[in-house]
């Protein structure tokens, strides 16, 4: 097998440091277990991030999801867990982590964490006519 399921979150310089720009990433396939039934639970994660230094490198990010596949967890502990290792591998000036989990007993799920790095502020939107 070419790759496997690894915690480890590779990182590559950020091209344009001196700048804010946002990063946004769409993760369909998240799969976790329930950690009462054992059943699978699926969700999509929105990653939504403004770099400082460092980006988190796509193919250690999607080997790191794939490290939950046989995981039990809860959906606000997975999420929260997931957030607080991207921000210790990148240290970003903003983090956004949003996950929508499936339906399970006929309520869907979606947690949202966000980290902010301190003395950071967003710009002020623009508002063209």
């Amino acid at each position: 097998m070419p790759s496997s399921p690894s915690r480890s979150l590779d990182t590559f310089d950020n091209p344009q440091s001196e700048r804010d720009y946002t990063i946004r990433m769409r993760i369909p396939e998240f799969t976790c277990l329930c950690p009462l039934t054992g059943q699978p639970d699926f969700a999509t994660l929105h990653l939504v991030y403004v770099p400082d230094a460092k980006c988190v490198e796509l193919k250690a990010l999607k080997t790191y999801v794939w490290s939950f596949r046989d995981e039990g967890a809860f959906h606000e502990a997975v999420t929260n867990q997931i957030l607080d290792d991207l921000v210790a591998a990148t240290a970003p000036r903003f983090m956004r982590l949003t996950a929508e989990f499936w339906v399970r007993g006929g309520i869907d799920t979606t947690i949202i964490a966000e980290h902010r790095a301190g003395g950071w502020h967003p710009g002020t939107p623009v508002a063209l006519p």
